[in-house]
């Protein structure tokens, strides 16, 4: 197994890691070390891409895996936050669907001989869940700390950035689905 899949791997076992400390309630400082596990798991994806990218390293699994091991992250995190009333129901909704519908495309594709790669609008989606996730965790973390203004409504910003992700995911979804039409046989 080569580096980047390791490092896909580790971002999967890292997952649960982060999901237990923030769910920890009495743990001291949960949301900065809840965003220091996520943000290690957010370099781990921006790794495992580049270095497969630069010493040829692409596999199938990788393909397969990596965006695999961004949603088990990345949905982490937004349940955590919908637990603690920082997420729409709806924005999950949103999320899921479209992870379900492109990895049902990938599971086909995949099936014929075709691998479909993540596309750009996938990457501007999994990159801005995963910063506004680590924001509204450090906010969080001040907030517990009572270092926010009382006037700042720390439900509402979550929201808000969280709702751009969602959009962000209805774009990729859609361009995704797009793209993949004439790469498949959908009749088989």
């Amino acid at each position: 197994m080569n580096l980047p899949n390791k490092l896909t791997i580790i971002r999967m076992i890292i997952t649960p890691v982060y999901l237990a400390v923030f769910l920890w309630e009495s743990l001291p400082y949960r949301f900065f070390i809840a965003a220091a596990i996520f943000i290690i798991g957010s370099i781990t994806d921006t790794l495992d891409g580049r270095i497969a990218r630069k010493h040829n390293l692409i596999t199938n699994f990788g393909k397969l895996a990596d965006p695999l091991a961004d949603k088990m992250l990345t949905t982490a995190a937004l349940l955590v936050f919908m637990k603690l009333g920082l997420c729409s129901i709806w924005v999950i909704m949103i999320v899921l669907a479209r992870e379900f519908a492109v990895t049902s495309v990938r599971l086909v594709a995949s099936s014929q001989g075709v691998v479909i790669p993540a596309n750009n609008w996938g990457k501007i989606k999994t990159v801005s869940q995963m910063v506004f996730s680590i924001l509204i965790m450090i906010l969080g973390g001040f907030n517990e700390l009572n270092m926010l203004p009382e006037a700042f409504n720390f439900p509402l910003v979550s929201n808000i950035l969280l709702w751009i992700t969602a959009v962000l995911t209805i774009i990729s979804g859609g361009t995704y689905l797009w793209e993949s039409r004439n790469l498949i046989d959908y009749s088989k």
